[in-house]
Protein backbone atom coordinates (compact mmCIF):
# COMPACT_ATOMS: atom_id res chain seq x y z
CA UNK A 1 0.00 0.00 0.00
CA UNK A 2 1.34 3.52 -1.25
CA UNK A 3 2.23 6.04 2.32
CA UNK A 4 -0.31 8.64 1.96
CA UNK A 5 2.39 11.58 3.31
CA UNK A 6 -0.27 13.73 3.74
CA UNK A 7 -1.33 11.90 7.21
CA UNK A 8 2.28 11.46 7.66
CA UNK A 9 2.41 14.95 8.39
CA UNK A 10 -0.59 16.38 9.63
CA UNK A 11 0.12 13.60 12.41
CA UNK A 12 3.74 15.09 12.76
CA UNK A 13 1.77 18.45 12.97
CA UNK A 14 -0.86 17.29 15.88
CA UNK A 15 2.54 15.76 17.66
CA UNK A 16 3.56 18.85 18.05
CA UNK A 17 0.79 20.73 18.41
CA UNK A 18 0.43 18.63 21.58
CA UNK A 19 4.27 19.66 22.41
CA UNK A 20 3.80 22.95 22.01
CA UNK A 21 0.36 23.20 24.36
CA UNK A 22 2.53 20.78 26.83
CA UNK A 23 4.79 23.52 26.87
CA UNK A 24 1.80 26.42 27.05
CA UNK A 25 0.36 24.69 30.39
CA UNK A 26 4.08 24.45 32.20
CA UNK A 27 4.15 28.17 31.49
CA UNK A 28 1.16 28.80 33.21
CA UNK A 29 -0.27 30.77 29.65
CA UNK A 30 -3.89 30.81 29.22
CA UNK A 31 -5.73 28.03 29.50
CA UNK A 32 -8.34 29.15 27.18
CA UNK A 33 -5.45 29.58 24.01
CA UNK A 34 -3.69 26.55 24.77
CA UNK A 35 -7.17 24.80 24.21
CA UNK A 36 -7.96 26.29 21.40
CA UNK A 37 -4.52 25.64 19.62
CA UNK A 38 -4.69 21.58 20.98
CA UNK A 39 -8.42 21.44 19.31
CA UNK A 40 -7.64 23.19 15.77
CA UNK A 41 -4.37 21.65 15.74
CA UNK A 42 -5.35 17.84 16.33
CA UNK A 43 -8.64 18.70 13.69
CA UNK A 44 -6.28 19.01 10.76
CA UNK A 45 -5.36 15.43 11.39
CA UNK A 46 -8.92 14.27 11.67
CA UNK A 47 -9.94 16.14 8.36
CA UNK A 48 -7.27 14.46 6.76
CA UNK A 49 -7.97 10.97 7.52
CA UNK A 50 -11.73 11.91 6.65
CA UNK A 51 -10.82 13.04 3.13
CA UNK A 52 -9.34 9.42 2.25
CA UNK A 53 -13.11 8.47 2.73
CA UNK A 54 -14.92 11.43 0.74
CA UNK A 55 -17.77 10.00 -1.34
CA UNK A 56 -16.79 12.41 -4.02
CA UNK A 57 -14.30 14.66 -5.89
CA UNK A 58 -15.88 17.63 -4.33
CA UNK A 59 -16.09 16.02 -1.22
CA UNK A 60 -12.54 15.60 -0.59
CA UNK A 61 -11.45 18.92 -2.13
CA UNK A 62 -13.90 20.41 0.47
CA UNK A 63 -12.66 18.29 3.11
CA UNK A 64 -9.08 18.78 2.92
CA UNK A 65 -9.58 22.84 2.33
CA UNK A 66 -11.45 22.69 5.43
CA UNK A 67 -8.73 21.17 6.91
CA UNK A 68 -6.20 24.10 5.72
CA UNK A 69 -8.31 26.38 7.30
CA UNK A 70 -8.01 24.90 10.37
CA UNK A 71 -4.07 25.03 10.28
CA UNK A 72 -4.38 28.88 9.69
Amino acid sequence: MKKNILAIKSFAFSVRILKLVTYLNNDKCSNIISNQILRNGTSVGASVTESEFAASNKDFINKLTVSLKESE
